[in-house]
């Protein structure tokens, strides 16, 4: 891996010390829009349960537990210092036991077989070691009838091209693509 690359990824891709601290700030700051903009695609109800994959600083998770109010959010983040903070700013959520927070990796998600109701990945799938393995443990924990959606920023590296056959190729079905003028999104539905 290259110098810039390696840095890129302790500050962004999987935040590790005091620079990923501060990619934790500035993921804050540039990606709340763009987080709600994905979350909007999956139309949140009020007693959703729902996973986010890489959460970052937390800030979508916040979002989430406005939206899934009388529901359940979780999320897995293999990164610790991410993961302080998006503890730190769903303390309360947290506490009331709406939100559970993981540090994790998608791989190996910790949670049963048909769990969720919906699951953003945001700015993260380019970061996974094997996309379509995570995809697969997604797919496993997501409901029948359950929704998923992956988000990704004109900074983010991601190519288009392949995510809605990634989809296909974990098991989900109606893969399609949606543009906005911050990025894209490849929605899909658990069969």
């Amino acid at each position: 891996m290259s110098i810039p690359r390696n840095l890129l990824m302790r500050v962004f891709g999987r935040p590790q010390g005091p620079l990923g601290r501060l990619g934790g700030i500035i993921m804050t700051r540039a990606n709340a829009d763009f987080g709600a903009w994905v979350v909007s695609r999956l139309e949140i109800g009020p007693r959703d349960s729902v996973l986010e994959v890489g959460f970052g600083p937390g800030v979508v998770i916040q979002r989430l537990s406005v939206l899934a109010s009388a529901g359940f959010v979780a999320g897995v983040d293999p990164s610790r210092e991410m993961v302080e903070q998006a503890r730190a700013r769903n303390a309360t959520a947290i506490r009331n036991g709406r939100v559970e927070l993981r540090q994790d990796s998608v791989e190996n998600l910790p949670f049963d077989d048909d769990s969720f109701d919906k699951a953003p990945a945001i700015n993260s799938v380019q970061v996974w070691p094997d996309a379509v393995a995570g995809l697969s443990e997604i797919w496993r924990v997501v409901k029948p009838g359950g929704r998923i959606a992956l988000g990704f920023t004109p900074y983010s590296g991601q190519p288009k091209e392949t995510l809605t056959e990634m989809l296909t190729a974990a098991g989900f079905t109606n893969a399609r693509l949606v543009e906005s003028g911050k990025g894209f999104c490849a929605l899909a539905i658990k069969p």
